[in-house]
C-alpha cells in the first residue's frame, strides 16, 4: 500500500472521528438545553402557580372578612332596628288636649281636634266616644267614615273627628240644647271635658261622630 493511500485513509478516519465527536457534543448540548428549558419552564410554572395561589389566598382572606363584616353589620343593624322599634300605644287622654269648633260647611257640623302633648308617638283608635250632658248612650258612629289606616300621632300632631249635631232638613227628633261634652278615648275610662263653641249646641237623634281622621277635611266632608 502506498504512502498516499495510507495518508488519505488516515485523513478520512480523522474527519469521521471529528464529525462524530462534534455530533455527540451537539446532541449533548441540545439535551442540556432542553433540560434547562424544562427546568426553567417548570420553575416559571411553579412560580406562577405559587403566585396565583398566593393571590387567590390573599383574595379569599380579604373577601371573607369583608363579607362577614357586612353580614354582621346588616344583622346588627336589622336587630337594632327591630329591637329599638317600640310598640305604639293608645293615646293617653291625660296627655292630650282637645277642642271643638263650629264649621261653616257642612251645616250643623263641628270639628273635634285632639293634639298629642306627650313625648312619644301614640294612636287614636276607632272613634271618640261622645256624651252630651247626661246622655245615657254615646253618640253613634258613622261607619262609612272608617279610614284605611289607624291614625297615629307624633308628638305635637293632631287627629280629627267630625260631629253631626242635627239633621239639616229638620227630620231629626228629640232635639235639645246641650251645654256639656265629655270625650272618651278607646281603651280608657277617663273622660275629657270639652267646651262647646258658644257654650251650647242643639242636637237631635241624627247626631253622629266620625272615626278619627288624620286630615281635618276628611273629618267634616262625609
Amino acid at each position: 500500500m502506498s504512502t498516499a493511500t495510507i495518508n488519505a485513509r488516515t485523513v478520512r478516519t480523522a474527519i469521521a472521528s471529528a464529525t462524530l465527536i462534534a455530533a455527540t457534543l451537539t446532541l449533548a448540548a441540545c439535551n442540556n438545553d432542553d433540560a434547562d428549558a424544562g427546568k426553567s419552564s417548570g420553575s416559571a410554572g411553579n412560580s406562577a402557580a405559587a403566585s396565583t395561589g398566593s393571590d387567590s389566598q390573599s383574595g379569599d382572606e380579604q373577601d371573607a372578612p369583608a363579607g362577614g363584616g357586612a353580614q354582621d353589620a346588616g344583622g346588627k343593624s336589622g336587630g337594632t332596628a327591630g329591637g329599638s322599634g317600640s310598640k305604639i300605644t293608645t293615646c293617653d287622654p291625660d296627655k292630650m288636649s282637645m277642642s271643638v269648633s263650629k264649621v261653616s260647611r257642612p251645616v250643623n257640623h263641628m270639628l273635634l281636634k285632639a293634639t298629642n302633648n306627650s313625648g312619644t308617638t301614640c294612636s287614636l283608635v276607632d272613634w271618640p266616644s261622645l256624651r252630651f250632658d247626661d246622655a245615657q248612650a254615646a253618640t253613634p258612629v258613622a261607619e262609612e267614615t272608617k279610614p284605611q289606616a289607624l291614625v297615629t300621632l307624633a308628638p305635637g300632631k293632631s287627629g280629627y273627628a267630625g260631629i253631626l249635631t242635627s239633621s239639616a232638613d229638620g227630620s231629626g227628633s228629640n232635639g235639645t240644647k246641650v251645654t256639656d261634652l265629655s270625650v272618651y278615648l278607646k281603651g280608657s275610662d277617663a273622660a275629657t271635658s270639652v267646651s262647646l263653641p258658644g257654650g251650647s249646641v242643639y242636637i237631635d237623634d241624627s247626631a253622629q261622630v266620625t272615626f278619627w281622621q288624620s286630615d281635618s277635611s276628611d273629618a267634616i266632608d262625609w
